[in-house]
Order: structure tokens, then sequence, then C-alpha cells
């Protein structure tokens, strides 16, 4: 191991129990000593570290469960049943490979593409429970990945029977019995949900398994609470569609999530912000104070436990419903407190800008908050909250002008019958609030492009062409595919062209749980090229002389003359970092992934990615981080900063915007409203823009209202750059032809009109996409878009602007 290796394993095994989540405690954890323990499940052996697909990374090795029982001292009683299960796994795993090729053959796709994030059921289990330990506990494991989107049966957001067989029959035993959901999302624990110990370790990287081992002997305590609610399946709103091919329908407008569940007084089995801990608090009367709009919220916090701890105090506000209907609260603002000994208090602020509560018009296309009581509430969760304070305002305020952009969804969005009436006490607190007070008139500068436009405007067409596109192979019929496409840096997902003089490329490695290269690289004549497959798991075992083909690669031996590895860090997944509702330390694993980057000479991470929990069903939900956009953008504002307080080092925050299925996600149609849309889905995006503004961003495959994102003037110009004043670079998420359908609906995004719509950088590009630009700026290409010489030079000095800020 090199010594940044060692020392980050040793950074997120410290931070990571501020992601796990004690969802039910009756104080029988953590233990006093190591002591002789029955681990059962999937996850004791075959432990989750994160999700797979782009995102996963390649860590030098991960402690499973297991191995971190052993490491710290325990006695694993159930060796055989771990053996047992093994081979039920092992049998069932090359079921389903045979499975699977048989389909994807009679489908005539290759099998890397037709089973792309798919998941190997778990088996039946049904082996005995005879361990003779002191301590018993169950891991339910779950795997979900990019391609494919989770399903609500059992092995998967549902519990299988053998499970809930088990978990109850150990619950039962005279034995103390925890269990540990080493998963990436929400799964319906409504057979179990009166277990008395139950723990969300999530999935958390390279050193899963020893942070498991440090909470169950105290030595660490967890602190973490929910990002998304944990609700019934049937719970969950269902008024909107889901996994449709051509078209998905946010018809549930603003109700997602806790603000639906709140809005409808639906019981959900563990609420959005819920935590304990080894110890417990106590939250005093909440102060408020209002100044001009700044609300400011003063709360008393104290551990009255045993044991050390943190605890996350949490703000709403109901906001009144007038000529806009409201959800019944949303989350305004928290903080997570620093340890507290037992027996210690704090006070804790929570600000927030009234004015961030104001809801888009779509009538006036403006945000707005409408005259009447804003009530604030504070508390732990989203039900566990008093209220505070009563903020009157006596007339509607406008509080920014905004465009009337991003068409029409086709509907009218859903809203709740007999919303859950907002109850006012006659004691509380009244203060108020001027309307004058609330008005934003946000003035964005231009970014100053002199220098690179002198640059560029010297540049033949070619040239300009080259710029807008990513490094790619002479040769027409090949394009690079993500995991093998950068030359500079082996196993990058990309780089931007190095075609052109005096611009060096800029190096793009995935994310988000830590930098993704190729681990082992080799070096012959010819230069590096990584050794082994760039994907492992299922994906590697399907990487057959077909998929290789359509991949445009050759499964050519090369021998090298030396070799020299790349092992990164594997973080916690992005829900556990937004579980830990600390932003300062969301920084630090930033500060990580940027220590990495510049030991490996890594510009743009392609990381975070922090679309909304619209549906736990989402397949790359374990990437993103909530269901709940301030949560998100502040999240995702603490990595920016972490990253880019290295020079030449920056995020690309993705996927920008409404990627929230796997299903078809290169042709489905999102459509949604345009309060919806700005209220909820680009609300986090506006966040980490304004409060960090990130040095790239990710425009995602899918339409918005018909028109791919990639290709919307409207959201890269219009929203992101002239009302947010975002400054940095735009590029698409990898457009890869031979994995795009042509059989569908809507149309694959094409690179002229993406680069005539504000997006300059079209990922991974090929010469077919070259050729489009070059038939866009002759006057029109095949897919219909015309492109101006000075668009084109704009675009490309917008690239030039970021490779010399970046890697010059």
């Amino acid at each position: 191991m090199e010594q940044f290796e060692i020392d980050h394993l040793a950074t997120v095994r410290a931070a990571a129990p501020e992601s796990m989540v004690l969802l039910s405690n009756d104080g029988t954890f953590p233990l006093n000593a190591p002591c002789r323990i029955d681990a059962y499940g999937a996850g004791v052996r075959r432990t989750v570290k994160g999700g797979t697909g782009s995102g996963d990374v390649n860590s030098r090795h991960v402690v499973t469960i297991e191995e971190g029982l052993i490491n710290a001292g325990f006695d694993i009683t159930t060796r055989s049943w771990l053996d047992a299960y093994d081979t039920l796994a092992d049998a069932a795993y090359r079921n389903f490979l045979t499975q699977i090729k048989a389909e994807a053959k009679a489908a005539g796709q290759p099998p890397i593409f037709y089973a792309m994030g798919a998941v190997v059921p778990a088996p039946a289990v049904d082996l005995p429970l005879d361990g003779d330990g002191d301590v018993a506990l169950y891991v339910v494991a779950r795997d979900s990945g990019e391609g494919t989107d989770r399903t609500p049966v059992p092995g998967d957001v549902m519990l299988t029977d053998d499970e809930v067989h088990d978990i109850l029959a150990l619950e039962a035993a005279d034995k103390p019995f925890l269990l540990v959901l080493n998963v990436g999302g929400p799964v319906d624990l409504t057979p179990v949900k009166d277990v008395a110990n139950i723990l969300v370790l999530s999935q958390l990287g390279a050193v899963t398994g020893d942070v498991l081992a440090d909470v169950l002997l105290g030595t660490a305590y967890p602190s973490g609470h929910l990002a998304t609610t944990w609700a019934a399946w049937e719970d969950y709103p269902a008024v909107g569609t889901f996994g449709e091919s051509d078209d998905a329908d946010y018809r549930e407008g603003v109700y997602v999530g806790y603000r639906y569940l709140d809005s409808v007084g639906a019981e959900p089995l563990f609420a959005f912000g819920h935590g304990l801990g080894w110890t417990t608090f106590a939250l005093g009367d909440a102060a408020v104070d209002v100044e001009a709009s700044t609300v400011t919220v003063t709360v008393p916090v104290t551990n009255t436990g045993t044991r050390p701890g943190k605890e996350v105090v949490q703000v709403y506000v109901s906001v009144p419903a007038g000529d806009l209907d409201q959800p019944y609260q949303a989350l305004a603002g928290f903080t997570k407190t620093a340890e507290l000994a037992p027996g210690v208090g704090t006070e804790t602020t929570v600000s927030f800008d009234l004015a961030d509560l104001a809801s888009y018009n779509e009538a006036t296309a403006a945000t707005v908050l409408e005259a009447g009581d804003y009530v604030v509430r504070v508390g732990t969760s989203s039900r566990a909250t008093a209220v505070a304070a009563v903020i009157t305002l006596a007339e509607t305020a406008i509080v920014r002008r905004l465009h009337d952009v991003l068409g029409e969804a086709g509907f009218t969005d859903w809203r709740p019958e007999a919303p859950t009436a907002v109850e006012i006490p006659t004691d509380a607190p009244r203060l108020a609030v001027a309307a004058a007070d609330l008005r934003r008139d946000d003035t964005q500068e231009a970014v100053d492009l002199s220098e690179e436009l002198d640059f560029v405007r010297g540049l033949s067409d070619d040239d300009l062409s080259y710029l807008v596109l990513g490094d790619y192979a002479e040769a027409a019929d090949k394009q690079s595919i993500i995991g093998q496409a950068a030359s500079s840096l082996i196993g990058a997902a990309g780089q931007s062209t190095t075609r052109v003089e005096n611009v060096p490329p800029l190096i793009l490695p995935d994310g988000p749980a830590g930098l993704r290269l190729a681990p082992q690289v080799g070096v012959d004549e010819r230069g590096a090229f990584p050794l082994g497959s760039a994907f492992g798991g299922l994906m590697g075992d399907l990487m057959d002389e077909e998929s290789l083909a359509a991949l445009g690669l050759v499964n050519e031996p090369r021998t090298p003359r030396s070799t020299y590895e790349q092992y990164t860090t594997a973080i916690p997944i992005g829900t556990a970092v937004a579980q830990t509702w600390n932003p300062a330390l969301a920084a630090a694993y930033g500060d990580l992934v940027g220590t990495e980057m510049e030991h490996f000479g890594a510009h743009l991470w392609l990381a975070p990615a922090f679309n909304l929990h619209r549906s736990i069903l989402c397949g790359r939900n374990f990437e993103y981080f909530s269901e709940d956009p301030l949560l998100s953008g502040r999240i995702a504002a603490g990595i920016t900063r972490g990253v880019q307080q290295h020079p030449g080092r920056g995020v690309t925050v993705k996927h920008f915007a409404f990627n929230n299925q796997e299903t078809n996600r290169l042709n489905c149609n999102s459509r949604v409203s345009k309060r919806a849309a700005r209220d909820l889905y680009l609300r986090s995006f506006e966040i980490c823009v304004r409060e960090a503004q990130p040095h790239g961003l990710m425009t995602s495959y899918n339409l918005v209202n018909g028109v791919h994102t990639s290709e919307s003037a409207e959201l890269l110009e219009t929203i992101l750059r002239e009302e947010w004043g975002y400054q940095g670079l735009v590029m698409t998420d990898w457009v890869v032809r031979f994995m795009t359908r042509t059989d569908l609906t809507h149309p694959r995004a094409a690179a002229g009109a993406t680069v005539a719509a504000g997006n300059e950088l079209f990922m991974p590009g090929c010469e077919e996409d070259r050729q489009d630009i070059l038939e866009a700026l002759a006057g029109g290409s095949e897919s219909g878009a015309t492109l101006t010489r000075e668009r084109l030079q704009t675009q490309a000095a917008r690239v030039v602007r970021m490779a010399w800020k970046l890697a010059r």
C-alpha cells in the first residue's frame, strides 16, 4: 500500500459511523468486549461496499463484515452456515449467468448490454440457525447498479420469506440480536419493523466490515439520520409513472417522499431525518428570531444518555397554501452538533433565508411567497418536531422574476384532496417579515472569454470541432467505452481532445464513491494499457467476444514490459454521505478525493451525483443523496468545496437533470411541470451552483418535456448560466452510439444540437459525432441542428478556458 491509501482508509474508517443510522435500539448494544457471535445473512461474507456500474471503485481490498469481526477479536460461531450459504449462492450465480446469456442471445443483444446493472437473485435458504454464541446478528445485503432499476419483489425492495423467518427467529431467541442492513436504499421492513435493534449500516466503501465492528464495540457510534423516508412499499406515492420506456410522468408534482407522506397522513416505518444513537438527546425550547428575511433558530441540545454522541437538529417550515397548494412541510435548515459527552449540553443555531422557500408560480413565471402564516417547526425528524414560532407575511412577495421555459408536461400536477391540516398552537411566538425584504434581483456577470476567444478565432473548423468532443480513436467504426477511454490516465472515463496545440487535455475519472481507475496497468512499446477487464463481477463475467466487439474493443494479447498499480479509496456511497447530515464531513471526503486526483493527475471528477430519490426503485439511487433538495444540494456543495480546494481539480455535478430512473435512460422523456422542476429537481443543483460553483456539470441522457437535456438551451443557457450564474464547463453523459436503441419514440441526443444548445463537450465523442457538428456548421445536420461558427467558437472557448484553468 502507498501511504495515501493507508491514510485515506483511516479517514474513512473514522468518518463512516456518521453515515450509519440506528433505526431502533433497546439499550442492548453496544457490546462491552468481543465475544462469541452468531453471524447470519448474505452480507456477512458477501458484504456490499457500494453499487455497481461506472461509479464502482477499484480499491485494493474490501473488508467484509466477517473479516471485520475477526479483526476485532470476535469468534464467529456460524462458519458452517456461511459455507453452506456460499454453496447455494455460487450455484445461483452460475444459473443466472447461463440464463442471462440465453436471454441475451434470444434478444439479439450482447450479454453485457442486456444485463447492465442486473442483480443476481438471492438463493432460497433453509439452513438451521444453530450458532451457540453470546450474541447474534443478521446482515441483509442488497446490491443495485447503473442500468437497471430495482423492483418491489422479495430479495430486492421486499424481504424474502427466508430472511423474515430467520430475523424473527433470532429476535425471539434468548440472546441479544441486531439486524444489520447492508443496503444502498430502503427495504420494506414491515414484517420485522418491531425488531428491537435495527442498524442501517449502508454501504461504506473499503472499510465497511471494520466500521461495523467499531460500532458494535462502542469505540465508535452511529450518528446518521435517514436521507430518504423508509415506508411500506404500498405507502409511497404511486401517482406518477416510473419505469416506462418512452415517457415518465411526474404527476405527483412536488409531493415526493416525506412531502407526500406528511401531506396525506401516511405513517412511515421510519421517518425522513430519523436516527438514534448509543446515547439519547433532549432538545430544549427553541428561540426564533427574524432579521429582514433571515430566520435564526437557536436550540439547546443536551446529551441525556451515558455515552458520547452527535445529534442533528432539523428545522421545517409549513408554507401557507394560497393560489399554490403546498406540502405539509419542507426542510428549511439543519445542523449537526459536535460530539457531546454524557450530560453535556450545547446551544445550536440553524439559520435560513425565508426567500429560499419560495415556490414557482407558472402563471407569473416567478417564485413567490404567498401571504399568510409560516409555521416553523424544530425537531430530529420530519415526524418528531414541535412548533417553535409563526412568521407572518402580510402580503404576497415576488422573490425572483424568472423565465417561462422547459415546455409543457401535458398534465396538471396531482394534489391531495384532504391534505393534513396545519395546526398552530395559540401560544406560539409570532414574528413578522416584510414582502420587500424577500425580493431578490440576481445580476449575473458573464464569464470573460476574451483571451480564449482570441485563441479559438484563429483555429480551423476541424480544430473547433475536435475541441467540443472527447478524445477518441481515429477509426470511424470505433468509440471509446467508459472505463477504457482515457489514454493519459488508464481507466479514467475519458478526456478532452489532444488534437489541438496549446490546449492540454482534461482528464475525467468517474465517481462518485471515489476515483474509478484501472487498478493494474501494463506498459509495452505501444504505451500503457489496463491489465484485465474494465469491469468486475457480473459485468466482467459477461464480457465475451461478442460484447468486446460491440464495445469496439479487441481482445488482443499484450505483454507488458513493466506494470504499475492505481488503487484508489472507495468512500461511502452518496446516500450514506447524505445520511451524515454534515456538509463539513462531505467536504472532508471531497478533500480525500482531491488529494488522489492530484496524485494521479486527474482534473475533473465525474461526481457528485445528486438526482433526487423520486422513487426508491431508481437503480442508481445509491449514488444519489436524498429525496430532499436542500439536503442534497448542501452535501453536494460540501463535496465540491473539498475537491476544489485543490488547485487544478474540480467536480462535475450530475446528472442535470430529471435522471430519476435507469429504464431506457438514454431515450426516456421525463414529463415534469415547471413548478416541480424548479421547486424540487433543479433546486439541489441550484444550491450547489450558488454555494460552491462546481467547475464541471454533466447533463443527463433523458429528455425533459420532449427535448434532450443536453440539447436544451433553456436549461443550459437560460436557467443554468443566466439565472444561476454558472461559470463552469458543461459536458454530456457518455453518449455511446452502440448503446443507443433506434427503435424507440424519442431519438438519441446529437452532437450538433448539443453544442448549439450550450453543452460544450460532447462525450466520449467519435468521428460520426464530429461529422454531425460539421454538417450543422454547414447549414444543417441529419439530426436537424444548425450551428454558427460564432456559437461553435464560444463553446470551444469555454472548453479552452477550463483546460487552461485546470490543466495548464
